[in-house]
């Protein structure tokens, strides 16, 4: 029987598996009061009315969507709605809880993506369609940022990493659509020191471009987010070889191994500063209908399989491999915090600041990107996902609305989430090129 969990001992899997492969907010500055206080009042929608769309969208609005609340396959037609992008309206701002403010913090950042803070406070923010690197700074809490280019004519850098882990990187590793490298670097570089070392060559270019770079808090191991080439199915074994995969290596680029499969599109990782456990989001498959099936959230374990391209969400067949590989139906992982069908997850970070209510104190934020293959627009906002004693508890919370306009235009899609150095909370967003700013200004 093959093994999901190490499927390069198995090369015939190996290359099936690659196969086919109104608001409760306010607009800038709410009354202060405890929003984790107020939230904790509200109902959590659950079963169809979790699913919803934008309109019901607003700072607080919680959810909760379990296996048992899929529909099945095809209960709709597959969509075809890509959104579509206007100006920012007049008067228009993004809505937070209450006691929080947002703000502008840097804008002209062309498509800016993922966003990472450095040891010594600088902000770098990986622009995927510029092949740029931005380093932002700013002289103070509230102040906008200047902006530098660290870095120019990278092949579609997303992924960014520090190393080694602590107060004295040495290197600032980039993970672009078709490697890994690294730059040289010391606190305050606001430029590379040289041209940039490759690390790992050869990562599968294509299809789904987003290539993560995170190290364990010893160092010792790299974790590289590759996802699929395809949509749903249509690729081919030897295009998807190495392919939806969270891949392990040593930070020299040696000693490649699978750490986690079946993952369509994982995208951005993060560490949990308390048990270590390695999070990550994933886009999930397209061409099901509008509520199928919910993107995720997850802790990832080592040697974990999560479906793709066969299963989703734990033992639901798809039906476009109806029949294939039953032996696998019990092996597949169930995800931690299901989220609203195409809502294209991309950011994701562990809120380790002071600024906020301790009851945000490592907790995740996840920036939900927006997706075109649902009839009525989820996603284009960042959500919080609450843990408990340290667990998640399958919800997660509306957290910065308001970039859909009341027809259903988008104007912000939020891409990156980040925490600054005074525990503000720094969302990037690639429609614009803008990175908003939340600080908490309520009472203590």
């Amino acid at each position: 029987m093959p093994d999901p969990s190490h499927h390069a001992q198995f090369p015939d899997l190996a290359l099936i598996l690659a196969a086919a492969g109104a608001a409760l907010g306010c607009a800038l500055m709410a009354h202060p009061v405890q929003a984790a206080d107020r939230a904790a009042t509200l109902p959590v929608l659950t079963s169809e009315a979790a699913y919803g769309d934008w309109t019901t969208d607003a700072p607080g609005v919680r959810r909760r969507i379990t296996p048992a609340d899929l529909p099945p396959p095809y209960a709709t037609n597959s969509a075809s709605n890509g959104g579509r992008i206007v100006r920012r309206p007049a008067g228009a701002s993004p809505q937070v809880p209450p006691g929080f403010k947002v703000e502008e913090f840097a804008t002209g950042l062309g498509e800016a993506r993922l966003l990472r803070t450095a040891p010594n406070g600088d902000i770098f923010i990986a622009d995927i369609g510029g092949g740029n690197i931005w380093v932002l700074r700013t002289g103070g809490s509230g102040q906008r940022a200047t902006v530098s280019s660290y870095a120019k004519g990278l092949n579609e850098p997303f992924g960014l990493a520090f190393y080694p882990p602590g107060s004295d990187p040495q290197y600032l590793y980039v993970g672009t659509v078709d490697k890994v490298v690294r730059f040289a670097y010391r606190n305050g570089d606001a430029a590379a020191r040289g041209k940039a070392e490759t690390i790992v060559p050869h990562i599968p270019d294509g299809g789904h471009a987003t290539r993560d770079v995170i190290f364990s808090p010893d160092g010792r191991k790299m974790y590289v987010s590759v996802g699929s080439l395809s949509n749903d199915e249509e690729s081919g074994p030897e295009a998807e070889a190495r392919r939806a995969n969270i891949l392990e290596f040593n930070p020299d680029g040696s000693g490649e191994r699978r750490f986690a499969t079946g993952l369509r599109n994982p995208v951005q990782m993060a560490l949990h500063p308390l048990s270590g456990e390695l999070w990550t989001v994933v886009n999930e498959r397209d061409g099901l209908g509008d509520n199928l099936p919910p993107d995720y959230a997850t802790r990832v374990r080592d040697g974990a399989f999560y479906g793709w391209p066969w299963y989703y969400i734990g033992p639901n067949q798809d039906p476009r491999y109806k029949g294939a590989y039953p032996e696998l139906r019990d092996k597949v992982a169930v995800p931690d915090v299901l989220i609203q069908p195409h809502s294209a997850p991309l950011g994701l970070a562990i809120y380790t600041g002071k600024q906020f209510p301790a009851a945000y104190r490592n907790d995740l934020f996840v920036a939900l990107h927006g997706s075109w293959n649902r009839s009525r627009r989820t996603g284009y906002k960042v959500v919080r996902v609450p843990l408990r004693n340290g667990k998640p508890t399958g919800e997660y919370e509306d957290f910065l609305t308001g970039f859909v306009t009341p027809e259903g235009d988008v104007w912000a899609r939020p891409v990156g989430v980040g925490v600054a150095s005074d525990g503000s909370l720094l969302v990037s967003e690639d429609a614009g090129g803008t990175v908003w700013r939340i600080s908490y200004a309520g009472a203590r």
